[in-house]
């Protein structure tokens, strides 16, 4: 089946009892067994549920993974997918990662003896050169958050595989989805959503999933995320589920009109840097187009003016930190979705104080880029 058919069907078949086309809600935490030490396929929903399972099941059939498991929030399933780990081992991640990612990867997890080095994963040598002898994980994001850099996940895949040191690899999937990349296609271990984003839609759920790509990579995350008790609830389940329906819809809307906005923004006398990997002009345009099928509804740019005056004259934006959803958001970086990260932090990955983050949502195109630039002018 085509990426639309299996966006509507993955995981899901009618309701053997009802008939209905809808997976239903299993809204139980406990399931009676059959007999004694004879449990039924569920026993209780922290371990697994039936909602749950059809949008795992989902999930890993649109990443081309093993299997999947979805989270209570992006988080969870990054904190999960780190416990993979021990004291001293070392993780390679890029830069310019998601704020609450590099809060949990430079202050959280260093106090459990996990070291982090961050990096531009834009270079083959420079990704080398920071590989450790205790080196265990490279975690990617392509396109990052909040600067929209690409990262060769071929040459990541081909670097761990050549270090003959047992390294995973991890690519953060939220900016493109399945819809416009697979990141297991090109070799790495394990994909991570915020399935808060794109896969939900809607902007009314918080979760998270991790796609798996062999049974010893799923019994561990299954294995931690029973124990730590990160798991997605029913009723979040089903609506991220009813989201992946749509989802190419969807992408496809996002990323037509991030493209218009982005070109828009470029030639625009107030901005000095717009980041979109569809432009020509983006030092990761090739390897974009080589790897991915869109560019994904996320433009970020520079803006040469105050930031206040210009956020407080948008109408269609909304100044909201995530993204994803059918609703055009705007924000400013460095004290919204970043404003974890410290200010040197944030200086050496290129994030500046004028950087203004949009997620392009579902509205016309025409009016975004008018709403745009009545606020420039």
């Amino acid at each position: 089946m085509r990426f639309k058919t299996k966006s509507v069907h993955a995981g899901r078949k009618p309701d053997p009892v009802t008939g209905a086309i809808s997976t239903p809600i299993y809204q139980t935490s406990t399931f009676v067994f059959d007999d004694y030490k004879q449990p039924k396929e569920h026993d209780y929903s922290r371990t697994s549920n039936p909602t749950r399972s059809s949008l795992e099941s989902a999930l890993a059939i649109l990443e081309g993974g093993h299997d999947g498991f979805a989270f209570s929030s992006g988080m969870s399933a990054i904190s999960t997918t780190l416990h993979l780990l021990k004291a001293g081992d070392h993780v390679v991640s890029c830069d310019d990662i998601y704020g609450g990612t590099y809060r949990l990867f430079a202050e959280i997890l260093p106090k459990f003896g996990i070291d982090f080095t961050f990096v531009r994963l834009d270079n083959e040598d420079v990704l080398r050169d920071a590989i450790k002898p205790n080196t265990r994980m490279i975690w990617s994001e392509t396109p990052s958050n909040p600067l929209l850099n690409i990262t060769d996940l071929e040459m990541v895949s081909q670097v761990a595989q050549e270090s003959n040191q047992d390294i995973l690899t991890v690519a953060d999937n939220t900016f493109a989805t399945p819809y416009f990349l697979k990141p297991i296609e090109w070799g790495i271990d394990l994909v991570v959503h915020s399935t808060t984003k794109y896969l939900n839609g809607h902007s009314d759920v918080i979760g998270g999933a991790v796609i798996t790509t062999s049974p010893e990579l799923s019994e561990d995350i299954h294995f931690l995320l029973n124990g730590l008790g990160t798991n997605a609830p029913p009723f979040d389940s089903w609506l991220i589920l009813r989201g992946l329906k749509t989802l190419p819809l969807r992408m496809k809307q996002h990323a037509a009109a991030a493209q218009a906005v982005a070109e828009f923004l470029d030639d625009h006398p107030r901005t000095e840097e717009v980041f979109y990997p569809g432009l020509s002009s983006h030092p990761g345009h090739d390897i974009a187009r080589r790897q991915m099928k869109g560019f994904g509804g996320v433009v970020s740019f520079n803006l040469k003016n105050e930031v206040k005056p210009f956020l407080n004259k948008l109408k269609i934006f909304s100044l909201a930190e995530s993204l994803g959803g059918a609703d055009s958001l705007v924000e400013h970086a460095a004290t919204m979705s970043h404003a974890s990260m410290t200010p040197l932090a944030r200086k050496k990955a290129g994030i500046s104080d004028k950087l203004i983050r949009l997620s392009i949502g579902l509205e016309d195109q025409d009016d975004l880029i008018e709403d745009l630039s009545l606020a420039l002018e």
